[in-house]
């Protein structure tokens, strides 16, 4: 048993190869393709320990590390990649792309490392530091060790990190004190180094969410975060050449650009045109070619194709530094990438791959090898023909090898192999017998037949027509960004006092008062009038959050309007929750059709799945079922972001109905996406002996009228629609499952007809507009929800660019989006001009066919439109924001949005939704109009979205807009000016308590809030904790302390993340504690006056507690105290002459836990 690597290197040229691979020859390699190609470089690792690839463009580069991945695994392939196209590095370089390089680097310069280096033309021009400068700035930490904590921040800052409040994403780190965390660009989890004086006294790992502690660590190994390395020297040289180039400018436009540069080199900071000024900063112009040992061998992927991207590289680029020229943004003799070609003809040892020997010009080889190879043909799923070439080639002794990409594939195939009698001989994931027929796990991307070695590969893809997905490197960028909790406050926030009303937040303040600090929040009302609450009272303030992002009006103090408002919406939400409950009680009571289990019909299906399901995706499915296996009737909402695998959800629920002889009906709100889901239904259910039928105007009445009969003999299985499935002439013979894509978008005439079916059939309902955490709280007995949040696996992240709007890119952009055979949108939102905008673009890119739609057209020109779109006919679609919402064009992968600094977050995220719906990489590129300045919050919006490239982390985001208006949806148009008037957390809240006392689960009050007044000096000094977003974060954390371990945590938590801290931060911590014990036993206030401390009790105690009661509480301390009684309460007063801070407290902690436990043990006993 082999692998099919090593049965590859079997061969006797193969072999020949390897022993010339380090000679100082130059070998050339005739007649390999694709995964040959593949298998061959892949099987030089066997004799060397790092091979250097060089192809032509990013895209073959792409593909054959795909394969590569397939045969190596991840560890040993290191993408060193830049953008074909010599401008997108320059306005807009991807960080994941610069992480990528990096550990590319660090694999060259680090030799215990095995592994192949893929580069395309373009990256092996790039200008990089040298060589020793990069090894040179490799920081090593370790415990015990010391340094100089400026200059080490100095070097970081240097190397590329950036400095932050708080760590949250690779490439960042903060200092507080003596602690500083940082985020290393290769680990998944940062660092915390914790410093005494100079001396490192320890290194751990934390947890970006928590910002806690984990494991502790030796040393800590940093690594550069950028490939643009600039150090000292090399920001001194840059600046006398820009300082020369200064003095003899003309153009003010250039000197002002220059100037622009030179401050920022002054500074020593990066500035984002920096990667232009390389070369004249540094001594020398660097490749990656520079960090290869000798003697490592360099493998050219087809020559004649490397010299032709060279050239094409070469004239894009030329033309770019003209127009830079011009546009006052360059000048000559600066150099915008390294000149390689003379590199490549003198590098060796080499060895060219190649078609034909054509094309190879005069260059001279000391080895050529012939291999005899063709591509493996096509079986469009013609199974005896497929058996007839199998058994042809075991007769002449061929080891014949079937690939599946995944033990499901494998399974299907088996049985197909299985019916029409096709013997294998081996099954296993990786290994084969020769000459047999085998069936392996694996994902290169296509067949061959390989006439030396006598080997046949078929893939899944020759056989099947399936597109396999594609591999690539994972980014090690981790998706930390956490939730960013949005009730937290930054200052100018509109919050909402539950007594006050709206205000605005102006920040924390420590106000002294007699030589006592006290921390409180103030917030400006009407008039500039303000109120300053302490800060543990923080807990009466929420964020305001409105329905549509609007800025509400302030309410002015002591005026009655907002309590007046308050109990509007209390009236209101308590009809809601009447509506609600009797809606729910009424479901709960029907009885409708229980599925069976799942069967092998099913799991086949489940399993042709071509990808690999996430987590999310497998319990929704999971709880979907279970709803479908139950005697109710299922009523559940399945909420995702768009393209995030909502439909495979309900295609399995579509089967399991179907399976069990039940008609399914898909309803959708357009014609466009009923033809789109017809399309990728019937493609999903090919194998299955289902019938999918679809009723839009796109079919002749007569056309209509036999799928209407059809349906009504049962000969339909799923009927996919608009709401003409609505219309009285559709009967169906024995409906079981309803399926609603985008309720909120049908209106309210056919919103009536669907509660009717809602009683007798189960009913799914997919959206992409989520709905906000705290309703699904309030709304989880009522509406069942499954919530898909994650992205699926080959989804690469979408390249976001930020620009000025430049015709170049635009044309560029949209030539090589045709290229690749895709097809662009062009986000336009100017109804009245949009014509002109089209013929613009004309101009601009005469090859392209462009069309457009906007809302003013009537609805059948629309459609018209987009389904030519979606049938390739046009390569550019102009749209306004129509295209926020449900069609799905995976060809589209391209996206510009013009005056992107106009639009909302949440709009921008649904627009960006709309590219890279495939296993394509997308691209958008949001432009705002070059002569103008941005605001700071449009700037802040774009910067968002261009941060959240990761998939489904911004997501958390843009949600929150969209959240609330999922929410008005859900609850109906009419509540969103009840939701203003009070914001959105508080009317949740409201919500929440009316359904709980309906249901007749009131809680009844487990504590108090006592009030203490104790004239001790407990707040959090700036000089410990000066960010304010940690301060009210701590300060939210004390107010939960309920017990002696949390409060043992939080020291541990603050000594962690903030150092030591002072006694007032000790006593502001202990007052925590012993506030929670007194709220345990219902104390109402704790007020010190002169030499007494008072213990005033609420009226509930009278219940609880007996004067023997407090007697015996009393006697645990070693305070002097009396009992008193004043209005009929109990007053516990202690007398704290000549007693010390810690002994009050300590008396007063020990009074608390020993009156809890008395309460505790009554309440057992009562039980």
């Amino acid at each position: 048993m082999v692998t099919l690597l090593d049965l590859f290197s079997e061969n006797d040229q193969i072999k020949k190869w390897h022993q010339n691979l380090t000679d100082k020859k130059r070998q050339l390699i005739l007649g390999l393709s694709t995964s040959t190609k593949a298998l061959a470089i892949a099987s030089s690792l066997k004799k060397e320990n790092k091979i250097v690839l060089l192809t032509s463009t990013y895209g073959e580069a792409e593909r054959i590390i795909s394969d590569l991945l397939s045969i190596l695994g991840e560890e040993f392939v290191y993408p060193f990649l830049v953008d074909d196209s010599p401008m997108v590095e320059f306005l807009m370089s991807s960080q994941e792309k610069i992480i990528s390089r990096v550990e590319a680097l660090r694999f060259l310069a680090d030799s215990s490392k095995k592994g192949i280096l893929v580069c395309n033309i373009a990256a092996s021009r790039l200008i990089l530091p040298s060589p020793t400068g990069f090894k040179e700035s490799i920081i090593r930490i370790a415990v015990g060790e010391e340094y100089d904590q400026h200059d080490l921040l100095h070097k970081l800052k240097e190397i590329g990190y950036r400095k932050v409040t708080q760590v949250q994403t690779q490439g960042e780190f903060s200092i507080r004190g003596d602690i500083l965390d940082i985020f290393e660009m290769s680990q998944l989890e940062p660092f915390r180094i914790e410093f005494f004086g100079d001396e490192v006294d320890g290194i751990r790992t934390f947890e970006v969410e928590t910002q806690l502690s984990k494991e502790n660590q030796t040393e800590l190994i940093i690594f550069p975060a950028s490939d643009i390395l600039l150090r000292e020297r090399d920001y001194i040289r840059g600046q006398s050449a820009l300082e020369k180039q200064i003095s003899k400018t003309l153009s003010p436009i250039l000197k002002s650009y220059l100037e622009e540069i030179l401050s920022s080199f002054h500074q020593k900071q990066v500035h984002s045109d920096s990667r232009k000024f390389l070369s004249l900063c540094y001594d020398k112009t660097w490749t990656v070619f520079d960090y290869i040992e000798k003697d490592t061998p360099v493998l050219f992927d087809d020559y004649p194709k490397l010299m032709n991207q060279y050239e094409v590289f070469e004239r894009e680029l030329a033309q770019y530094f003209t127009e830079d020229l011009q546009n006052g943004k360059s000048f000559a003799g600066m150099q915008y990438f390294a000149d390689t070609e003379h590199t490549y003809k003198k590098q060796s040892p080499v060895t060219f791959f190649s078609n034909l020997q054509k094309g190879l010009g005069n260059l001279k080889f000391d080895h050529i090898y012939q291999f005899n190879q063709y591509p493996m043909q096509e079986f469009f799923n013609q199974f005896s023909f497929l058996k007839e070439e199998i058994e042809r080639y075991k007769k002449m002794d061929y080891t014949i090898i079937l690939q599946s990409s995944n033990s499901m594939g494998s399974k299907t195939l088996e049985d197909v192999l299985e019916e029409y009698q096709i013997k294998l001989d081996s099954r296993d994931k990786s290994s084969i017998c020769k000459e047999s027929v085998n069936l392996i796990e694996g994902n290169l991307r296509h067949g061959f037949h390989f006439v030396d070695e006598k080997i046949l590969l078929i893939t899944e893809h020759e056989i099947f027509q399936k597109k396999l997905k594609r591999r690539f490197r994972r980014q090690h960028t981790s998706n930390a960004e956490r939730l960013k909790d949005y009730n937290e406050l930054e200052k100018g926030d509109y919050v909402v006092h539950h007594i006050h009303g709206i205000g605005q937040y102006l920040g924390i303040e420590t106000i002294e008062i007699k030589g006592i600090h006290r921390d409180y929040v103030s917030v400006q009302y009407q008039n500039g009038d303000q109120i300053s609450i302490p800060v543990e009272q923080i807990q009466l303030l929420s964020k305001y959050v409105s329905s549509d992002g609007k800025a509400p009006k302030l309410n002015k103090l002591n005026d009655g309007h907002f309590k007046k408002a308050k109990q509007k919406v209390k009236n209101q939400v308590e009809d809601i929750a009447d509506d609600l409950i009797k809606l729910y009680s009424e479901r709960s009571q029907l009885k409708g059709f229980a599925f069976s289990a799942d069967d092998d019909e099913q799991h086949a299906f489940d399993d042709a799945f071509p990808y690999v399901e996430t987590d999310d995706q497998l319990r929704s499915i999971e709880e979907i079922k279970r709803d479908m296996q139950d005697s109710h009737p299922m009523d559940r909402l399945l909420v995702g972001d768009v393209g995030f695998g909502k439909t495979e959800v309900a295609m399995r629920a579509a089967f399991k109905a179907v399976n069990d002889h039940k008609q399914v009906v898909v309803l959708v709100p357009t014609t466009v996406l009923a033809q789109q889901h017809y399309t990728n239904f019937k493609e999903r259910f090919q194998n299955f002996a289902v019938n999918i039928d679809v009723l839009s105007r796109f079919r002749s009445k007569k056309e209509q009228a036999e799928t209407l009969e059809k349906l009504k003999n049962g000969q339909v299985d799923i009927l996919i629609g608009t709401h003409r499935v609505l219309s009285k002439d559709v009967v169906f013979s024995d409906l079981g499952l309803m399926i609603i894509d985008e309720e909120q978008r049908f209106g309210v005439k056919h919103k009536e007809t669907l509660k009717e079916l809602k009683k007798q059939v189960d009913v799914l309902t997919l959206t992409a507009t989520p709905i906000p955490r705290t309703l699904h709280m309030s709304m989880l007995g009522i509406r069942d929800l499954s919530v898909i949040e994650t992205p699926p696996t080959n989804r690469y992240p979408v390249q976001t660019y930020v620009l000025e709007k430049n015709d170049n890119v635009i044309r560029d952009a949209v030539l090589r989006e045709m290229e690749r055979g895709g097809q662009v949108y062009y986000l336009y939102n100017k109804v009245d001009t949009i014509d002109q905008k089209v013929s613009e673009l004309q101009d601009l890119i005469p090859e392209a066919s462009i069309g457009y739609v906007h809302g003013q057209m009537s609805e059948i020109q629309l459609e018209n439109t987009l389904l030519d779109f979606i049938d390739g006919q046009y390569d550019i679609l102009v749209t306004t924001t129509i295209i926020e919402t449900g069609v799905d064009i995976p060809n589209a992968n391209t996206l510009f949005i013009e005056n992107a600094d106009h639009m909302g977050l949440s709009t921008l995220y649904q627009l960006r939704g709309r590219v890279g719906r495939s296993n394509r990489i997308a691209y958008a590129y949001l432009m705002y109009r070059p002569e103008k300045s941005i605001s700071e919050v449009s700037e802040k919006r774009l910067e968002a979205i261009k941060g959240f490239t990761e998939l489904g982390s911004g997501f958390k985001i843009a949600m929150r807009d969209l959240s609330i208006r999922g929410a008005g949806n859900l609850l109906g148009k009419s509540q969103s000016g009840f939701i203003d008037s009070v914001g959105f957390e508080l009317y949740s809240q409201l919500l929440e308590e009316a359904i709980a006392k309906r249901n007749g689960n009131e809680n009844t009050r487990t504590k108090g809030n006592a009030e203490l007044i104790l004239q001790i000096d407990a707040y959090l000094p700036d000089t410990y904790i000066s960010d304010q977003r940690h301060k009210i974060e701590i300060y939210k954390k004390i107010r939960q302390i309920d017990s002696r371990v949390n409060y043992e945590e939080l020291q541990e938590e603050l000594m962690d993340r903030f150092g030591e801290y002072p006694d007032v931060v000790a006593y502001l911590l202990e007052i925590g504690l012993v506030k929670s014990y007194l709220d345990k036993v219902f104390v109402e206030r704790v007020e010190r006056k002169e030499n007494k401390i008072t213990v005033q009790f609420e009226k509930i105690t009278q219940r609880l507690f007996l004067a023997q009661d407090y007697f015996k509480a009393l006697s645990a301390t070693n305070l002097k105290a009396a009992i008193a009684e004043n209005r009929g309460l109990m007053e516990v007063v202690f007398d704290v002459r000549n007693k010390k801070d810690y002994e009050i407290l300590e008396g007063l902690l020990i009074f608390g836990e020993s009156l809890l436990e008395i309460k505790e043990s009554k309440e057992i006993n009562s039980l």
